[in-house]
């Protein structure tokens, strides 16, 4: 399937994320209608050089809509948007949230997926510039993207992979997955506990120059090299850790890691995560 074969609505096309798909959309000979509610980001698609279109003209005729909005209004707005659809048409998601809880207007003939950028990885072979800035990925570094698809018809997923790899581009490869699955990478993997880790990172390093009194350069300088060290061996088993090293890793986990912290895994503990990223009472599947 060829993406300049399609027509593609992007709703909320001003958005953070609209604004890095409808970049690369733009560079195919694809029919893409560019939506958007609010008046600030209509300013912005304009400014992309983008011609704005009411979302209910740029939904009807679409084979592909891109629903580029906030998890939080995701319900909101695929109420508006799923029943203007055409029949076969495919809604896709950027991220599992709203899908997982069951917030998105179900309809019949309708198609669901949602399709997550992985982000370049770490241990990716950068070799421009351009690579090295592109730290979230859409513009010069290669990526994975994660798919969920609640339709066996091959078809469909031909007609989403396309429309993934174009919106994400460059991509590496596309792997797919249940919705479930995608929700479990996404929070809990990467947010609940890749992110939080990131987080207290930062905190161990400011802690570190502010009360330790270590100056920052020797400290930055210190601790990014030992990060990528740590990572590399702990992920890839490169340059196995000194004795030493895994005393005090062990003196470190039993400090900060709680015994039971694999209950993040939990269904209980994944609907309870996702219904206070999207502020709902509750799962509604």
């Amino acid at each position: 399937m060829n993406i300049n074969d399609l027509t593609i609505a992007v709703i909320g096309a001003g958005g953070k994320m609209g604004q890095r798909v409808s970049n690369n959309f733009r560079t195919t000979s694809a029919q893409v209608l560019y939506a958007e509610a609010s008046p600030v980001g209509q300013e912005r698609v304009r400014a992309l050089g983008l011609e704005v279109t009411p979302t209910e003209d740029a939904v009807t005729g679409a084979d592909v809509v891109v629903l580029a909005v906030p998890d939080t209004v995701l319900g909101a707005v695929s109420e508006q948007v799923v029943p203007l659809m055409r029949e076969g048409a495919v809604v896709m998601t950027l991220d599992p949230a709203a899908a997982y809880a069951g917030l998105l207007h179900q309809r019949e003939g309708i198609e669901y997926v949602c399709a997550h950028p992985a982000h370049p990885s770490i241990f990716l072979e950068r070799t421009t510039k351009e690579e090295y800035a592109d730290t979230f990925g859409g513009i010069a570094a290669p990526q994975h993207a994660v798919a969920a698809v609640e339709s066996d018809n091959e078809d469909v997923k031909a007609r989403a992979e396309v429309v993934i790899r174009t919106m994400y581009a460059p991509v590496i490869d596309v792997h797919w997955v249940t919705v479930k699955q995608l929700a479990v990478l996404e929070p809990t993997l990467v947010e609940t506990i890749a992110c939080m880790i990131g987080g207290l990172l930062k905190e161990a390093l400011e802690e570190t120059v502010d009360t330790v009194g270590v100056p920052r350069p020797a400290a930055e300088a210190l601790f990014y090299g030992h990060i990528q060290v740590a990572l590399a061996n702990a992920l890839r088993g490169d340059n196995p850790f000194s004795e030493a090293c895994h005393i005090a890793m062990g003196y470190g986990r039993e400090l900060i890691i709680k015994d039971d912290w694999k209950r993040v895994f939990d269904d209980a503990v994944l609907d309870d995560t996702i219904t206070k990223m999207l502020k709902i009472d509750a799962i509604k599947r």
